[in-house]
């Protein structure tokens, strides 16, 4: 895809390379957010209030992310892949278990999926690092930082 001109001083090759980092990780920030909805409207159990109401609070944290994902895409000249069937097609997530209804299931199901992304943003520090892009290295540190918070709430109800 070819990029928009721009004078912010990244070469170009450097850029494409950053925006299909951003674009990858704004696949899996789309689904992301989709598997904390469907988390937050199907789980049932004893911790119902408090897991749908922190499924919830995933959710819009993570829609936070998705828009500075996709501005800082298209801030380097890029554009932005984020309909929701692009981001199905392409996200590196794994699918999420439409069956399940218990709380329990739906941490785990969530903790999963808070745990991959995170490590799949923390690879993209370094990537983005290497090719000497320090404002989206600082986008992904704030979002790694903020999912490693929701894992730990996700994950407080296994403990």
């Amino acid at each position: 895809m070819e990029l928009h001109k721009t004078k912010i001083d990244i070469e170009k090759g450097k850029r494409e390379a950053i925006v299909g980092i951003l674009n990858s990780r704004l696949a899996d920030a789309i689904d992301l957010k989709s598997q904390a909805k469907q988390a937050h409207w199907n789980v049932k159990g004893t911790n119902f209030i408090a897991l749908h109401e922190l499924f919830d609070q995933v959710a819009t944290d993570v829609e936070t992310h998705i828009d500075d994902i996709a501005e800082r895409i298209t801030t380097l000249g890029g554009t932005a892949i984020g309909t929701v069937r692009t981001a199905a097609q392409n996200s590196t997530l794994s699918e999420y278990p439409l069956e399940i209804t218990d709380g329990a299931d739906h941490v785990d199901a969530l903790s999963t999926a808070l745990s991959d992304f995170g490590k799949k943003v923390r690879s993209a520090i370094d990537e983005t690092d290497e090719l000497g892009d320090a404002n989206s290295v600082d986008l992904f540190t704030g979002i790694s930082r903020s999912i490693d918070k929701f894992l730990w709430f996700v994950e407080a109800h296994q403990q």
